[in-house]
């Protein structure tokens, strides 16, 4: 397997590119499977889980078709309910296909997801929303089946904390469901808008995607467009903060800064100048960085993927800092690896850490167990005295793309190592 070698001690400085939102590009692909004709993806990043869901639907017999960050998906072939479980295993956004399927033909199966190294995300909400809207779910075998003989109907769904696939799966199933449906307590993030506004390009009738109520009026079918991605934040954040941990100065291009409030309060509460316009930031980092402490939220919160990368921030932070990780359990496996590197951490209640910085780093060889954690191994890498290696990277791969080849555009010292 790949693994990233990084030789620390470098200031990033120049400009850099951001890719199209991994979170937002799966639900904006899985939803051509709504649409019975082709529906044409640009500003797609190059990564692992996009090659999944691409298969996944291939599977089903959709048509694909890929250009340069673009993909074009033919939803007229598709002859298939059934998301196997050797597909859905790479990657548990596969269950994003659920709504899309039971929608257009009235019954889905689709293999329940598999563990999470952050912690459990169940599909409950999922599927009882699929229940409010008529469907008659089961579950045998370790698949989900959904079935509905008239086609779904429009109703009330009420989430008890807000979930993102959740929203985007039942948005996508209540489009073309009859009536009016209604999601409370709904997800917020700016992925759940980019699929709102495509679906409504497609014809459908949504108001409300990115506010707590969405209303989707269904409509009978959904039409083929042209749909490009929107711009990824947490890609954004990770160059930010690895701008600021190295005393860098780092200019990012082709961002939406309105979508990182969050991030961009608490980097200038670290003692970084944060520059903003209407799609680019600049961040320049200072060798006096003050400990803040993080609590993460639902957006517009500030953002669990952006955890890690703060946390690597803060080890060499002047003082003590508290990271509340109040979204998945189990998310602090990075915390061990940044300690073989010389941090200072404790984590006490399982979802509490207290990061005391510590002069510098150390480099040494380390495992990246989730995609974000990987993010901040490099940065923990980046600002460390002497040699890092990232092991297991292929994590790294599921939301990053050719992130080593724009960090040595800045000045870094890092390269992947076959």
């Amino acid at each position: 397997m790949d693994k990233i070698q990084i030789n620390g001690g470098q200031k990033l400085e120049g400009e850099v590119s951001i890719s199209g939102a991994k979170n937002a590009a799966l639900p904006l692909i899985a939803s051509s499977i709504l649409v019975n004709g082709k529906t044409t993806f640009t500003n797609v990043p190059n990564l692992m889980d996009i090659r999944s869901i691409r298969l996944l639907l291939e599977d089903l017999g959709a048509d694909c078709e890929n250009g340069d960050h673009t993909l074009t998906v033919d939803g007229a072939g598709i002859n298939k309910i059934e998301a196997e479980y050797d597909l859905v295993r790479k990657m548990r956004a596969s269950i994003l296909v659920l709504g899309p399927l039971v929608a257009r033909f009235r019954h889905a199966k689709v293999s329940m997801p598999g563990g999470c190294a952050i912690g459990a995300r169940p599909v409950n909400m999922h599927l009882t929303g699929l229940e409010a809207l008529g469907a008659t779910i089961s579950i045998e075998h370790g698949y989900i089946e959904a079935r509905t003989e008239e086609g779904l109907t429009g109703g009330e769904i009420y989430f008890d904390i807000p979930t993102v696939t959740g929203t985007e799966n039942l948005m996508m199933a209540a489009a073309l469901a009859k009536g009016t449906s209604v999601i409370r307590n709904a997800a917020r993030e700016p992925e759940i808008v980019c699929l709102a506004e495509a679906l409504n390009k497609m014809g459908a009738k949504i108001a409300g995607a990115g506010t707590a109520i969405i209303t989707i009026e269904g409509v009978e079918k959904l039409n083929p467009v042209e749909i490009r991605v929107i711009p990824d934040r947490i890609e954004t954040g990770t160059f930010m903060v690895a701008a600021a941990a190295t005393g860098g100065d780092v200019t990012i291009n082709g961002c939406v800064p309105d979508h990182i409030g969050g991030i961009i309060s608490k980097l200038k509460a670290s003692g970084a100048e944060v520059e903003t316009a209407e799609d680019r930031i600049r961040v320049k980092g200072t060798s006096d960085i003050r400990s803040i402490d993080i609590k993460t939220l639902p957006y517009p919160g500030f953002p669990t993927d952006m955890q890690a990368q703060f946390m690597a921030l803060m080890t060499v932070a002047k003082g003590n800092s508290v990271i509340h990780e109040s979204i998945f359990e189990n998310r602090f496996i990075h915390a061990n690896e940044l300690l073989r590197m010389g941090a200072d951490i404790s984590i006490s209640n399982g979802n509490y850490a207290m990061v005391r910085g510590v002069e510098r780093l150390q480099g040494a060889p380390v495992m990246a167990s989730d995609l974000r954690a990987s993010a901040s191994l490099v940065i923990a890498g980046l600002v460390a005295e002497g040699t890092t290696l990232i092991s297991r990277v292929y994590h790294m791969d599921r939301g990053y793309e050719a992130i080593e080849k724009k960090f040595q555009a800045l000045g870094a010292d890092i390269e992947r190592i076959k």
